[in-house]
């Protein structure tokens, strides 16, 4: 078995839900007491969501990617960044590491093709919404039809995540937010309810909505573990 590095904390309640899962799958497929080899590194997520919101990007990359040197003799395989705005430096960190990098975005769109899907939306944080670095992935590597909620929606999901989930508060009310959200992004002929960011899992399940749900937390942790057992 290969050793996952889970580069977490952002947040720490969606970083929960990587470890769970694939420890999950890792036992589901091995059996017994089997358990998922992994390096685990985590940041203060406070420090980071500040420089996010000042817009201090060359900054985060450096506190990424001095994260993998304090582990680089930790022997792991491959690398999870375990939230999807932080893949923004990804390509940055990439020609740091020795290690490949499991992309959420790829893992995402392998499975969404594996479904005959083409047309999905992007239900993330305002930086991931609003930004080009992962939207132009799904686009022109995968040739994925992209919608996105219109502005002020961006703001209540952006809210949301930062405000309530990331402190691991859920609320009837930002759930009926979310829905109504869901349901005007099916008006646009959305296919499926995909759940981009990693904490949204934490407000929106498949008893949400009659549309098909899939969970980008859970696709990435299962990749990494299929690539961790091949």
């Amino acid at each position: 078995m290969k050793t996952i590095w889970l580069l977490w904390g952002m947040s720490w309640e969606s970083s929960l839900e990587y470890y769970r899962i694939i420890n999950q799958l890792v036992k589901a497929k091995l059996w017994w007491l089997h358990s998922a080899k992994c390096v685990m590194y985590s940041v203060d997520f406070h420090e980071i969501e500040i420089l996010q919101h000042q817009w201090k990007w060359d900054e985060l990359t450096k506190i990424m990617i001095k994260a993998w040197e304090f582990l680089e003799n930790a022997w792991a395989d491959m690398l999870v960044i375990c939230t999807n705005t932080m893949h923004k430096m990804a390509e940055d960190m990439q020609k740091s590491l020795q290690i490949p990098i499991v992309h959420i975005a790829d893992a995402t769109a392998i499975k969404i093709k594996s479904l005959w899907l083409q047309k999905v939306w992007l239900l993330w944080t305002k930086f991931t919404m609003e930004q080009d670095f992962y939207s132009w992935r799904l686009r022109k590597q995968h040739w994925l039809d992209i919608i996105i909620p219109h502005v002020d929606q961006r703001q209540v999901v952006h809210d949301v995540i930062y405000n309530e989930l990331c402190q691991w508060k859920v609320y009837d009310e930002s759930k009926k937010t979310y829905i109504s959200i869901i349901n005007d992004l099916q008006e646009q002929w959305a296919e499926w309810v995909i759940l981009w960011c990693t904490e949204i899992p934490l407000l929106i399940t498949q008893d949400d909505t009659l549309l098909p749900v899939l969970d980008t937390t859970y696709i990435h942790a299962e990749q990494a573990v299929d690539l961790a057992l091949s």
